[in-house]
């Protein structure tokens, strides 16, 4: 089972086959640089090419496996200690997280953990841009404040091929965890998924 939030809202829930079926889906991704993304290198480390190739990859080479093999649940590989920040928290607070943790984006959540939406430093980057003569006032604002945009999120008893090709089809470079109340368990990663096909030789990624 899927998910979309939108500022803490459930926007849709329901199966995969329908989070495909959806209009405008395509659009939830697209958080782009203002100006392009090359112009601005202590922000372009996000882009971890080699990581992505190498996701895509172990993706594919599963083609051919058998199907009596078990399969794995999300619940099995996700990151359950998440790093996430809550919406009261500063812009300023956000930067700063990401930084000092060494992680490209995190769940923002409200006091009861439930899922509100996703930050990373491109969301932090494009509001500067859009008012660059008023940074400090921009860096002073709270999360809650501003627009996050659509976020899917998974169900922990989803299968594990089936989030990692919700992953590859939306061009998420990580998926929230939450349970039907939206509160966040977990968080998979491309990370989590190459480290599962290391360890986890038995694990389908595709059917």
């Amino acid at each position: 089972m899927f998910a979309i939030y939108n500022n803490g809202r459930v926007g849709f829930r329901s199966t995969v086959d329908n989070l495909y079926n959806l209009k405008n889906v395509d659009e939830l991704d697209k958080t782009r640089f203002k100006p392009d993304e090359g112009l601005i290198q202590s922000f372009s480390n996000e882009e971890k090419e080699e990581q992505k190739k190498e996701f895509l990859n172990s993706y594919k080479k599963m083609a051919n496996i058998d199907t009596l093999e078990p399969v794995y649940y999300i619940k099995d590989i996700m990151t359950r200690d998440v790093f996430s920040l809550d919406n009261k928290a500063t812009i300023e607070d956000a930067y700063n997280f990401l930084k000092d943790n060494k992680i490209t984006q995190a769940p923002i959540i409200d006091f009861g953990k439930k899922i509100i939406g996703m930050i990373n430093k491109k969301i932090i980057l494009n509001l500067l841009m859009e008012d660059i003569e008023n940074i400090k006032s921009i860096l002073n604002k709270k999360i809650e404040d501003i627009y996050l945009p659509e976020v899917i999120t998974s169900e922990p008893l989803s299968e594990v091929r089936t989030v990692v090709k919700v992953m590859l089809d939306f061009k998420l470079e990580a998926i929230p965890i939450v349970d039907e109340d939206g509160i966040l368990l977990g968080i998979v990663s491309q990370t989590n998924i190459l480290k599962a096909v290391a360890h986890l030789p038995k694990l389908q990624l595709w059917s």
